[in-house]
């Protein structure tokens, strides 16, 4: 079905630096393809990957370097010369996991259990959040907006402090929340009066039109509401911007997902779910009021769920999905004339990544794509049941089972069977392994790398090299 195309507004891509942080080099042509494909705006929440200074270099990556902040500067260059606003993410409250994981800000912890969440009455936490947007802001000259997160606000209210504040008559968790976000908006107006404020929605869905009305952030922030599932109620959706807009936090923005958002250790991206999420928001938009006003929707790329989980699907695999939610966009739907601008835009066979032909051309309109294709190479290779399933197989269970490797009492014609067969399937999954590696290293830290090959290689070939090694030793066994 045929929606009107997405309003008037910014069309924003998140880059997510938390994880997999792209090599400068590879950055600079993720943007210009940016841009190519559309894109209007970088949000960009840096995490750990900014180069804070003074108390705070503590918050600086050590798996691999933080940006400089020469590479900061340079970025935004890139992104200005291809007219792309750069907007930087700083989370003010929730998933604070890069900050509140440090033993220096244990104390700054809502419950010691979380390392996610701000405790909003420690002055020092206030502090702390003010000078990461100081730092940020100072080493963004020109900057019109800022994100402050304030998303997943997980456990507030169930610290001592937050329990002696709520034993008070009238108090409620949901006060608690404004107080502190409309604290730092303020501050953030006061440092710079001109400063266009977004902040995630969901801490506010449960509240009432009065309760944000009377909360003062209305005029100070605007809402970003995210939805990332491709199944996405409409009428809920619309009668929540309805419900801010009511509240007066009638300018609005949506966040949808073109990769990040189907698990948390996805490897591939199934582009089909992301443009099902971007028709679904086409009808909020086409249904919501002349009261709403829809400044934008940001394209998330999640990296991580959060600070310490695992990555998600890496970049290069994900941009068939970007561009094809961007032409659902730009569309009002996903015809074959959007999915054939995608194959020319990025010289593809297929919108799909996992079904693209591999070519020798180069990736000048694909940056990144033998990554890609190795990727998904080597998924394939991966999900097989005779890799995934090799200590299940029949021969394995039959004549090396674990009480035959106990016992060290196991036939040798079938032991040297078996460990041909694991021989052959480690070295397949070698080759594989390697070609990825060498094509992630261009593109990624060693990091990177390694935590990719740790998370998604080591656990299928471990187990089998671990029965090679016990067949050599039954064979030693006289």
């Amino acid at each position: 079905m045929a929606h009107p195309p997405w309003p008037e507004g910014k069309r924003l891509v998140h880059l997510d630096l938390k994880g997999a942080p792209p090599r400068m080099e590879y950055l600079q042509k993720l943007i210009q393809v940016f841009s190519r494909l559309g894109v209007q705006g970088l949000l960009v929440e840096y995490e750990d990957m900014f180069p804070y200074g003074g108390a705070l270099q503590l918050l600086q990556a050590t798996a691999q370097p933080a940006y400089s902040r020469e590479e900061v500067l340079v970025l935004q260059d890139w992104a200005g010369s291809a007219g792309l606003e750069v907007i930087p993410l700083v989370q003010t409250f929730g998933h604070m996991e890069f900050v509140l994981k440090h033993p220096r800000m244990l104390r700054l912890r809502e419950v010691p259990h979380c390392l996610g969440t701000l405790n909003p009455h420690q002055e020092e936490a206030v502090q702390v959040v003010l000078e990461m947007l100081r730092q940020v802001v100072e080493l963004h000259p020109g900057v019109k907006t800022l994100h402050i997160g304030a998303d997943e606000v997980y456990l507030l209210g169930e610290g001592e402090e937050s329990g002696r504040w709520l034993a008070s008559p009238g108090r409620r968790v949901e006060q608690l929340f404004l107080d502190h976000v409309t604290k730092v908006a303020k501050a953030v107006k006061e440092a710079w009066p001109d400063m266009t404020i977004i902040m995630w929605d969901d801490m506010m869905r449960g509240m009432s039109p009065e309760t944000l009305k009377a909360c003062g952030l209305v005029g100070l922030v605007e809402p970003m509401l995210w939805d990332y599932n491709p199944n996405l109620e409409v009428e809920p959706t619309v009668s929540l911007l309805e419900k801010y807009s009511s509240a007066g936090l009638s300018d609005l923005w949506a966040a949808s997902s073109f990769k990040g958002s189907t698990a948390a250790d996805t490897c591939v991206t199934c582009t089909q779910r992301h443009v099902d999420n971007h028709l679904r928001w086409l009808q909020v938009a086409a249904s919501a009021s002349a009261a709403v006003n829809l400044k934008g929707i940001a394209i998330t790329g999640w990296q991580r769920y959060d600070h310490l989980s695992v990555l998600c699907e890496l970049m290069p695999v994900a941009l068939p999905s970007l561009a094809s939610c961007l032409q659902t966009l730009i569309h009002g739907q996903f015809s074959p004339e959007a999915a054939s601008r995608v194959k020319e835009l990025l010289g593809v066979s297929s919108v799909e990544v996992e079904e693209m032909d591999r070519t020798a051309a180069d990736d000048s309109r694909f940056p990144g794509r033998r990554l890609a294709e190795s990727i998904v190479e080597i998924s394939f290779l991966l999900n097989s049941e005779d890799l995934r399933f090799f200590e299940n197989s029949k021969f394995v269970r039959g004549w090396f089972s674990p009480f035959q490797r106990r016992r060290k009492m196991a036939n040798p014609l079938m032991c040297m069977q078996i460990h041909s067969q694991a021989s052959t399937c480690v070295a397949a999954l070698q080759q594989k392994a390697d070609a990825v590696r060498d094509e992630m290293l261009r593109l990624y830290p060693e990091s990177t790398a390694q935590e990719w090959t740790e998370e998604h290689v080591s656990p299928v070939m471990a187990p089998i090299q671990r029965i090679m090694e016990e067949i050599r030793d039954c064979m030693k066994t006289p």
